[in-house]
């Protein structure tokens, strides 16, 4: 059973991260995730604005962290969000309509993890940008618009109060508020079982897959 805690700074919570994901035999269960929220406002914010195609010539996915809504950062003047200060311990991201719209690039999943950034609430996600999310382990869960737009300024008004993403109970605790979710039925059972995660599930079946490999004919030459 995994639960996600906020740290410090986003280096060492993604170390923290890294090294339960590394030591971990089996498939990795997420039921909630816990931290601090980070409210992002705006309609059909698509994938080229999440991280613009110049960062995706990178060979690994490390560093994109950095460039995260690199030209929106810089239009902002350091006003957007993921530049103010009363933000920078945030791993819960609170978006609006439409959210990962645009292309299909996994990097943008992968830059807004590089950042912290462990579960997102919004009002609806592209399809594309959903199960990328899903395949990293980030939930994504829904609300209507009036919740999302309480919880935003919930998260304005207060970016110290803890907040909590529970895929069990699928409640939002911000504080002392409690908002109802939603998330896909599927989706929700891989976070929950940790089907989600391809390498634990490998793992967790090895026995089984060396037995398979034993009994296929063009492998059993290495052992005669």
């Amino acid at each position: 059973m995994l639960h996600l805690y906020t740290s410090a700074n986003h280096s060492c919570t993604q170390r923290c991260i890294l090294y339960v994901f590394t030591t971990q035999i089996l498939m990795t269960q997420i039921t909630q995730i816990s931290g601090h929220g980070i409210p992002l406002t705006g309609n059909d914010i698509d994938t080229d604005r999440i991280i613009p195609a110049r960062f995706l010539r990178c060979v690994t996915f490390d560093g994109l962290g950095e460039k995260v809504f690199a030209d929106d950062r810089s239009q902002a003047q350091e006003k957007h969000p993921f530049d103010q200060p009363q933000y920078q311990n945030a791993n819960i991201l609170v978006v609006n309509n439409n959210f990962g719209c645009g292309s299909s690039r996994e990097h943008a999943p992968q830059a807004l993890s590089k950042w912290g950034i462990q579960a997102i609430v919004g009002e609806s996600f592209a399809e594309i940008f959903f199960g990328n999310c899903v395949a990293i382990g980030i939930p994504c869960v829904t609300a209507d618009r009036d919740t999302v737009q309480q919880l935003q300024q919930a998260i304005a008004d207060h970016p110290e109060a803890p907040m909590t993403v529970n895929l069990e109970t699928l409640e939002v605790h911000c504080g002392s508020q409690v908002f109802s979710v939603q998330m896909n039925p599927g989706a929700q059972q891989m976070m929950r079982s940790g089907t989600w995660d391809s390498c634990g599930q490998l793992t967790a079946q090895s026995d089984q897959i060396r037995a398979t490999a034993a009994q296929l004919p063009y492998l059993s030459w290495q052992t005669n």
